[in-house]
């Protein structure tokens, strides 16, 4: 019962994401994504804190191990922001993208079968354009 919460709860989460991301950016929607999943967002404020946010592959969630604790870290150099999350936030993570990345694929799908189901004919298709004399 608790799975099937979980995964109408992760499918609502993504649909107001995608409601609300439109057309924002990659990592925009990467650091969306995180904050939904319950990732902290930390601005390091020490010299090496800051260098070593510079030195994480950027517009990535990158495993970090610190004090043997394991952590996932998206960093975001422009705001000088990382959004950071244990093991459960990044399953959540994970499965918030799976669960986007299919309702995007089942929009393309329904938007296919619409234009594949419009009736031409009634425009005359392709075919009309010579016998009205445009060539």
């Amino acid at each position: 019962m608790k799975h099937v919460l979980r995964t109408i709860k992760g499918l609502a989460i993504i649909a107001l994401l995608t409601l609300a991301v439109g057309c924002a950016s990659e990592l925009q929607s990467k650091e969306n994504l995180a904050i939904a999943a319950g990732f902290k967002t930390i601005t390091p404020t020490k010299p090496d804190q800051i260098a070593r946010l510079k030195s994480l592959p950027a517009d990535k969630v990158t495993r970090v191990t610190h004090k043997g604790k394991t952590y996932y870290v998206l960093p975001d150099v422009a705001n000088n922001v990382a959004y950071v999350g244990g093991p459960t936030q990044y399953q959540s993570y994970q499965q918030l993208r799976l669960a986007r990345n299919i309702s995007n694929q089942n929009l393309e799908a329904a938007e296919m079968n619409d234009d594949a189901s419009m009736n031409w004919g009634g425009w005359g298709g392709w075919g009309a354009w010579p016998a009205m004399g445009w060539y």
